[in-house]
């Protein structure tokens, strides 16, 4: 009789086994979508559809960037919690992925459960840009222009995102009020700094960096403790006297929660090898983002670490929900 129940136990594991084993065997065998969940054209949705053309090489299959922004990456990221764990819906986010849970208290997935990590991507510095109209040409000379000018605005990607709470930490630690205005991604962030309908705004190398060279906007630092090599001319915040305002924007790759282990395996191997093509490195490069390859396990340790951190930051700052 045991033996009868073990071989039917053994069975039936079997059966269950080999459906996922045959589909990992098969992945990919149609296009799989990596979800942004912001708007096109901005720093997160730039690496991901650089990531996902070597993928698509590399893996012989299609895989295509679909933007859902929106509530600071919340409504993309829900998307892909409750998408099929089969490997054929992806996800692209930056660091807002791990700050949201203490904006959006009531969010309706859970941000360690509900993914599973794949490989972190790559890393941008945050830049501190005015637009043309500004005078400012130093940190020194925009909080004295604040004190003076009440009227001046700043944008983000949205509320509570990583450029939203560098910006209030800069605002607090130099008593000077600027106005926020949220915008759906990075993209609308440039575009009305460069068109002067904000004064300011914190952003990744990657999104403004082009418009810095060109002169319609103006870079006045970077937010991290050494010159980056993409734009050496910048000088650090830290060097300019505030040590507070150093912050990057890391991408990170995440599949839902239960996607077969044998599919994970494959997908995180194909992103380890493309990380390494001195091509990627150099797109990479060009946007002003660095590659940062990690394990799965590596992944799951930083989102561990990261969101008490910055739920720390979003109660210093009494940031709400919007």
């Amino acid at each position: 009789m045991v033996r009868i129940a073990a071989f039917f136990i053994a069975s039936c594991i079997a059966a269950f086994a080999a459906p996922i084993a045959r589909a990992a065997d098969e992945y990919p065998n149609k296009p799989v979508r990596i979800i942004v969940p912001f708007a096109p054209g901005g720093g997160t949705d730039v690496v991901a559809r650089i990531l996902a053309q070597k993928l698509s090489g590399e893996l012989k299959q299609q895989f295509v960037v679909e933007n859902k922004a929106g509530a600071g990456g919340s409504i993309g990221t829900d998307l892909t919690a409750k998408a099929p764990a089969d490997g054929y819906t992806l996800m692209l986010v930056p660091t807002s992925h791990v700050i949201n849970p203490s904006i959006y208290p009531k969010l309706p997935f859970n941000t360690e459960r509900d993914f599973a990590p794949i490989s972190m991507v790559a890393s941008t510095p945050i830049l501190v840009a005015v637009a043309a109209k500004v005078p400012a040409k130093s940190l020194a000379e925009l909080v004295a222009l604040a004190r003076t000018n009440t009227n001046l605005n700043y944008g983000s990607a949205g509320n509570g995102t990583v450029f939203h709470l560098a910006t209030e930490v800069f605002k607090r630690e130099n008593n000077i009020q600027v106005t926020h205005v949220p915008y759906k991604g990075g993209a609308p962030v440039v575009a009305a700094l460069i068109a002067g309908e904000i004064d300011l705004a914190f952003e990744t190398m990657l999104a403004l960096q082009p418009h810095v060279r060109s002169g319609r906007a103006r870079a006045l630092a970077v937010a991290s403790r050494e010159r980056s090599k993409n734009m050496p001319e910048v000088p650090t915040a830290v060097e300019q006297g505030f040590p507070a305002i150093v912050a990057t924007n890391d991408y990170m790759l995440f599949a839902p929660a239960g996607t077969p282990a044998p599919v994970l395996e494959l997908l995180y191997n194909s992103v380890a090898a493309a990380l390494k093509d001195p091509d990627i490195v150099s797109k990479l490069a060009l946007q002003g983002a660095e590659v940062v390859a990690s394990t799965p396990t590596q992944l799951a340790t930083y989102v561990r670490l990261e969101l008490p951190r910055w739920n720390q930051i979003v109660k210093q700052s009494d940031i709400k929900a919007d």
